[in-house]
């Protein structure tokens, strides 16, 4: 138990409530994914939910029946009740974050932007943030702050209704006179779609990310790569990350699949279930240098040199999936220099033509 996460929950009530029933439909709130989500990344010990709670009596017993804290932040006449719930929703935080030391995790469940200032703070004193919200009314300034930021329509056992355009009633003109009408076939109403599920995002696009951030870790760290260090280093370059949104259950299925496309390299790491991530050290990329010699061979003819502009155009005439992303270089250049380090062409800077001229090295 010493290792787990101790986490405190802290719930902007109205901004998820309000914000679940204006962008989906009229979708009434539930805890539930929440607790199911945070449950997979430590040890829930504080659940504090602020509101008006005049205004929302069947989502109180709900919570109730979580274990959740409710505080109450009543309206009053001239007053700001927003901003009242935010306030004391802060300080509660900021508190908490001093008196339990043990507390390592602080969940902000809401899209407002003013918890933006509190989210730095609690990272400044050493504890990791999770923020949770709605997509629709998400501020963009609040996921970027936060570790990790969880949207809540995204959630596993959230169930987002299908959106219904409303018909509208044709409006009945008057006729002038009676007069013949040839009858008009009547027009069907087109039979509702189901809803159609949002597609997974481009795979191909990930293998890239994870692919430089491979690259970018091993550069900048003697030690090895492994996937929970992977995971963290791709939440911190986009919070939102979540491997769900590709279409893999877990992180670990989705690096199998990129081990599977020779993207990455796995093997057994430090801990179980935690295994080594590195990028492959042949096949593909001896494949890649081996291409780009060929295209310089045959464009330079006898003797002559290729200028780097427009070579990598030429690499993916020959190979359309050719990407030097893919193989963890951040750019055509870098690439182009690993061949050169592996002795298959020379690169070299060409004042007269103010571009790299490669040529390519005898086998």
């Amino acid at each position: 138990m010493d290792q787990e996460d101790r986490i405190a929950l802290f719930l902007d009530y109205e901004n998820l409530a309000l914000g679940a029933r204006d962008h989906h439909g009229g979708m009434a709130f539930d805890f539930r994914p929440i607790a199911d989500a945070l449950a997979e990344r430590g040890r829930v010990v504080v659940r504090r939910a602020y509101a008006d709670w005049s205004y929302f009596d069947e989502d109180r017993r709900m919570l109730t029946r979580s274990h959740v804290e409710l505080i109450e932040i009543p309206q009053r006449m001239g007053a700001s009740r927003k901003n009242a719930a935010d306030i004391k929703m802060a300080v509660d935080a900021v508190e908490l974050a001093f008196e339990r030391a043990y507390i390592s995790t602080f969940v902000i469940c809401t899209g407002d932007s003013d918890f933006t200032p509190l989210v730095h703070k609690l990272r400044e004193l050493n504890k990791r943030v999770i923020g949770v919200g709605i997509e629709k009314s998400t501020s963009a300034l609040l996921p970027p702050a936060c570790d990790e930021f969880l949207y809540y329509d995204r959630l596993e056992g959230v169930d987002i209704p299908a959106t219904r355009a409303r018909r509208g009633r044709p409006a009945r003109v008057p006729s002038p006179e009676p007069q013949h009408v040839e009858p008009q076939p009547v027009e069907q109403e087109p039979e509702p779609q189901p809803a159609v599920e949002e597609p997974a995002r481009d795979v191909d696009t990930l293998s890239v990310l994870v692919a430089q951030t491979v690259a970018g870790l091993q550069g900048s760290s003697s030690g090895q790569v492994t996937a929970s260090g992977l995971k963290r280093t791709l939440l911190r370059k986009d919070p939102t990350f979540s491997e769900s949104d590709y279409g893999f259950r877990t992180f670990g299925e989705l690096l199998r699949h990129l081990a599977g496309h020779n993207v990455i390299e796995l093997a057994e790491g430090p801990a179980k279930g935690d295994p080594e991530v590195s990028l492959p050290e042949h096949g593909d990329r001896e494949v890649a240098f081996g291409l780009l010699r060929s295209v310089v061979l045959d464009l330079a003819g006898d003797g002559g040199s290729v200028a780097l502009s427009g070579l990598k155009n030429q690499l993916q005439r020959a190979r359309p999936d050719f990407s030097e992303k893919k193989l963890g270089y951040r750019s055509f250049l870098q690439f182009c220099k690993a061949a050169a380090t592996n002795g298959l062409v020379d690169l070299q800077w060409s004042a007269d033509v103010d571009d790299y001229l490669l040529d390519a090295k005898p086998a």
